[in-house]
């Protein structure tokens, strides 16, 4: 008999998405029972990680606006974004930087005392509100410690969410908590995925271990769209060689970046905003350095570029990139205030994901997703630096709002139709994958598919190599790996290493017919083959369907309302 714990709203996933979306659904009706899961505890969710900055406009009396906040997120997303919901965000942002000043966020200040901004890639203006070089950090403890005012808010900590039920709604999930290893069922008739990105899909990658696409595909197996997936964002610095992200606050307090001939070389590729035009356009320009012989050769054997910090000076670096600074010496051996440091384009942000309407709607009535798991279309094919934790925040609050009225006078209902799913989903986990045979290593596996993901759809990509990679993707897949060793029920570490690769495998496999199928370059997404962008045959988001012999594409519209594709230029 499966174990069954019943709430009106689940939220899976513990980020700046899942909590300011618990807090939303909380404060709409206290009478609600709202359950946080999370497969890590929820202080170590990855938005903790992020370090620049939150997009906002502030101070339109000195010259900013949000007409020019929403065109620089439009034209950064190489006119894919939708553009109702660029001006949905930029509407908001404001309202909710001061919300989180409300509740204790300790904002970087200026002189005057008043919130600091910094500029980022892209933005016309200084519009990167921050805390030191940890607003993630910063701010996900603001909205944990705001959570923990609600009693209705019910955190789940280390359990790990394995499928959806529904019928013709949403009408619960199905999880395991490590620290037991008990199968249980969760009902609700409202849920939001707030699970974040797929980018430990590549092994150069800025994400944290856990961040793996569970949530994504959990989404997608149970017959919803992934939306826009061949668009990966690699972060222009990634420090040699362990891939951890040194932030674009570094490039927004005056970093150079720099070739071996000591050259700035972003005056040849963007010369009006250098090393903060946005991530695509910066990446892309490191890139054809190396290819051209004016790349560092780091002692690992890869090629890298070098990010000069030395001429802000200790007083500042100390001030504002202190934690930037302890990352270099720890996981480099170098000291920013006193030398440059190596770095590379690193996988960093997924601009794909499951596909949502303007308000996070999902196609499954009563299910919403809701931050980087998610894809309304806010950045198209390229993400603005700064918008991503802003759309964590928004989308957080729109979403528990939505699933929380939703909930109101709703019980989970007859629960019949979702007996055989459970029946299912168990087979799967135990006798798939749990008991599973096989001679081969799930760990060699995992790490032959990010490895292929970083050599064959990294930057610049090709035919030829996507092809390769999809023929890889699919070789792994068929293998006899799906096994754990590890027999014990408390935390099985190795069962859940196990679950995550079936996933992401999935995704990847997503990832690379998108892009074969996008035979244009647009955004984050560059084809050597195809090296224009095709606004008369592409101008579309790709959706992908599960299906036995692989993800099934259709294309769907962009939505336009008053800015027409130009040429970007920087």
């Amino acid at each position: 008999m499966v174990d069954t714990i019943s709430h009106d709203v689940l939220i899976i996933g513990s980020g700046l998405a899942g909590l300011r979306a618990a807090i939303a659904a909380a404060a709409v009706d206290k009478g609600l029972s709202i359950a946080v899961l999370s497969k890590v505890q929820v202080m170590r969710s990855h938005s903790v990680s992020a370090e620049g900055g939150t997009a906002a406009v502030l101070y339109e009396e000195e010259g900013d606006n949000q007409e020019s906040h929403i065109y620089d997120t439009v034209k950064g997303s190489d006119f894919l974004a939708d553009q109702d919901v660029a001006e949905r965000l930029v509407r908001n942002m404001p309202f909710e930087v001061y919300q989180l000043d409300h509740w204790g966020m300790p904002w970087s200040r200026r002189k005057d005392g008043r919130i600091a901004q910094r500029k980022f890639g892209g933005y016309s203006f200084p519009r990167a509100t921050y805390a030191q070089d940890k607003v993630g950090f910063y701010e996900m403890q603001t909205l944990y410690d705001t959570c923990l005012k609600y009693d209705n808010i019910h955190f789940y900590n280390e359990w790990f969410c394995t499928s959806i039920l529904r019928d013709s709604a949403f009408q619960g999930v199905t999880a395991i908590e490590i620290k037991t290893g008990t199968f249980t069922v969760f009902k609700a008739p409202a849920g939001i995925i707030c699970t974040g990105g797929a980018g430990r899909i590549y092994s150069f990658s800025t994400y944290a271990f856990s961040s793996t696409p569970d949530g994504i595909d959990m989404a997608f197996r149970a017959g919803l769209a992934m939306k826009d997936m061949e668009f990966v964002q690699f972060h222009p610095t990634g420090i040699m060689p362990s891939g951890i992200l040194i932030t674009e606050g570094a490039r927004g307090e005056g970093g150079y970046l720099v070739n071996n001939k000591g050259e700035r070389f972003m005056t040849n590729y963007a010369p009006g905003k250098m090393e903060l035009a946005p991530r695509d356009v910066v990446s892309r320009s490191m890139i054809k350095e190396i290819l051209e012989g004016r790349g560092f050769k780091h002692e690992t054997g890869f090629d890298c570029l070098k990010l000069d910090l030395t001429h802000l000076g200790d007083e500042r670096i100390k001030e504002v990139l202190a934690g930037i600074r302890e990352i270099g010496i720890k996981f480099s051996g170098v000291d920013i205030i006193d030398e440059a440091i190596e770095v590379r384009p690193v996988c960093h942000y997924m601009m794909g994901g499951i596909h949502a309407d303007i308000d996070g709607a999902t196609e499954l009535p009563g299910l919403w997703a809701a931050g980087e798991a998610a894809c309304n279309s806010t950045h198209g094919a390229n993400r603005l630096g700064a918008n991503s934790t802003s759309e964590c925040i928004v989308w957080g609050r729109i979403t528990g709002e939505l699933a929380a009225k939703h909930a109101q006078g709703r019980k989970s209902h007859s629960f019949e139709a979702s007996k055989s799913q459970v029946a299912n989903e168990e087979k799967r986990i135990y006798d798939g994958l749990f008991r599973g045979s096989g001679g081969v290593n799930p760990y060699q596996v995992r790490k032959e598919l990010t490895d292929t993901m970083d050599d064959k759809a990294y930057v610049f990509r090709t035919e030829q190599g996507l092809s390769e990679a999809l023929k890889k993707v699919r070789e792994l897949k068929g293998l006899m790996w799906k096994h754990v060793d590890d027999k014990a029920k408390e935390y099985n570490t190795n069962f859940v290493n196990v679950m995550e690769i079936d996933s992401m495998l999935r995704t990847a496999e997503v990832v690379l017919v998108g892009a074969l199928n996008r035979k244009e370059s647009r955004g984050a997404h560059s084809r050597t083959d195809y090296p224009t962008r095709d606004d008369s045959n592409f101008l579309a988001h790709t959706l992908a369907y599960h299906t036995t012999e692989g993800p099934r594409m259709v294309w769907h519209p962009v939505t336009f309302t008053r800015y027409a594709p130009v040429e970007r230029k920087y």
